[in-house]
């Protein structure tokens, strides 16, 4: 894999584990009840530590979130980069829910877990909101330079196969919240790329004329948005 999966540089060990604590608590508790003084508690380091890269609670875990968000997306562009057939609509969204069904920070942030976020689900929705309409422009070009080089069919129009490709997903997602699943993770996330492959795309789709550096490069303004964020909250 090519892309980094962070925002936070290698080097910077702290950072990470401010963020880690934050998550882990965030998950525990929910966002209204966490303090700065839990979180550097459990980062097993000192309150001012935390307040020199945060300036307050809020701009802690809405970086805790897109630091979530990178990673849902970041190696989605490392594997297409490494492999045409990765940028298929079924390979991608295969990718996206293991992605989130491994991290639980997404897994409340895709789900709008109201119990976990409470008030930093309004407070976010002015950042994370632009950043999912960056995304899902992104995602639409996507659709329609796939149609072009003769991946997907074209029986639907772009807008409505991205409807029926976030609507899957969304499913998805959503089922995985009620008890008694019957199948295993990879497998469900087979079942979800052939759901996809099945509405959207051709059979043998050509691969070769996967147009990837054309892909890439649709993401790089989401991938910039996110870094734009991250400094803006981070010290």
């Amino acid at each position: 894999m090519t892309e980094r999966t962070d925002l936070v540089k290698p080097s910077d060990v702290r950072l990470e584990r401010v963020l880690d604590a934050a998550a882990e608590l965030l998950l525990r508790w929910g966002y209204q009840k966490v303090t700065i003084d839990e979180v550097a508690r459990q980062a097993g380091i000192g309150k001012g530590t935390v307040y020199l890269h945060f300036p307050n609670k809020e701009a802690l875990f809405l970086t805790v979130l897109l630091r979530a968000q990178w990673r849902s997306l970041a190696p989605i562009i490392g594997r297409i980069r490494d492999d045409a057939a990765e940028a298929l609509p079924s390979r991608v969204l295969r990718t996206g829910y293991l992605q989130v069904a491994a991290d639980p920070v997404l897994r409340a942030l895709y789900l709008g877990d109201a119990e976990v976020l409470g008030r930093l689900t309004h407070e976010a929705a002015h950042t994370l909101g632009a950043l999912a309409e960056l995304r899902r422009r992104a995602l639409r070009d996507h659709i329609a330079l796939l149609r072009e080089a003769g991946c997907l069919r074209t029986d639907l129009d772009v807008d409505a196969q991205v409807h029926v490709l976030q609507a899957v997903g969304i499913g998805f997602f959503f089922i995985d919240t009620l008890p008694g699943s019957p199948v295993e993770q990879a497998v469900r996330a087979d079942l979800l790329a052939g759901t996809v492959s099945a509405a959207l795309e051709v059979p043998d789709p050509p691969l070769d004329a996967v147009p990837v550096e054309a892909v890439i490069a649709l993401y790089t303004p989401v991938l910039d948005q996110f870094r734009e964020e991250w400094r803006r909250r981070v010290r």
